[in-house]
């Protein structure tokens, strides 16, 4: 699975001009899953975005999850981030799980983010969302599972 995961002060998704999610500070996860991913990589996704330490601490370091901070997360569900585009000038999705596959595992990670009480918002699989976002720092990191993610 892949993620772009970006801190925020705000963010929010339209659907048809209409509200659908909306955060406050915290992280804006777009989500993407890859043909070869399963359950454990959704698993460990969520981990890693529950305690990613992008928050300053009391000594301006980034030591602080958004599990510490109270923050939320905002996850948009995002196909194309599997996209390849190396070669012509059309990307190439063919890496990215089929919509059914790729709608249970990003479920999994928004379910797993949830046990671990982080406060969630998400976007609308396979909608046409407007994504806006009040980035802060700014703070952008991309996260790729590992091939054989822990156990």
């Amino acid at each position: 699975m892949r993620a772009v995961v970006q801190r925020v002060r705000r963010a929010a998704v339209e659907v048809d001009g209409c509200p659908v999610a909306a955060i406050g500070h915290g992280l804006l996860a777009l989500v993407g899953a890859a043909r070869d991913d399963g359950p454990k990589e959704a698993g460990w996704l969520a981990d890693k975005l529950a305690h990613l330490r992008v928050f300053d601490d009391a000594g301006g370091k980034l030591g602080r999850s958004v599990l510490d901070t109270g923050g939320a997360i905002l996850v948009v569900p995002q196909f194309t981030l599997l996209g390849e585009s190396r070669k012509g000038r059309r990307p190439d999705f063919t890496a990215a799980a089929p919509p059914e596959a790729a709608r249970a595992l990003v479920d999994a990670v928004v379910d797993r983010l949830r046990l671990l009480g982080v406060h969630i918002s998400t976007g609308i699989f396979r909608a046409h969302m407007v994504v806006s976002l009040e980035n802060d720092g700014p703070v952008t990191l991309i996260l790729d599972t590992p091939a054989s993610p822990p156990t």
